[in-house]
């Protein structure tokens, strides 16, 4: 697979091959970026520059999804592209991570170089689904 990582070059890379009927939620700061009826599940996309076997997620952004899950029912889900593959993770079925408080950009967005405190776990590769 060759790129450009971004979330929507990811979107449709899913829908094409693995999910058809996604679909991406309403407005810019919803707590999922797209879904599946077809599946029952919401959805966190992510793209990293560079590829972890142990893939960070933000806490808050996964309580959000669990909290979501369990008022309407579906899967919480989280997938994550890195330069070697895509890796899906129901977060339904996983222990919960280890937290850690560590520095990290505001924003994913280039422009913005501000750091604060976030609270991450991490995800290992073999306890997800690869898609590729």
């Amino acid at each position: 697979m060759n790129w450009k990582n971004n979330e929507k070059e990811l979107f449709d890379y899913l829908k094409q091959n693995y999910i058809p009927d996604l679909e991406w939620s309403d407005g810019d700061y919803s707590f999922h970026d797209c879904y599946s009826l077809q599946y029952n599940c919401d959805i966190e996309l992510k793209c990293r520059n560079k590829h972890y076997d142990n893939l960070i997620i933000e806490k808050a952004k996964y309580d959000r999804l669990l909290e979501r899950s369990a008022k309407n029912d579906t899967l919480p889900v989280y997938i994550c592209q890195t330069p070697t593959g895509v890796f899906g993770f129901n977060l339904g079925k996983l222990t919960e991570p280890q937290w850690e408080v560590r520095g990290m950009p505001k924003t994913s967005h280039f422009s913005n170089r501000q750091f604060v405190d976030k609270e991450v776990g991490y995800l290992h590769i073999d306890d997800g689904k690869r898609y590729d």
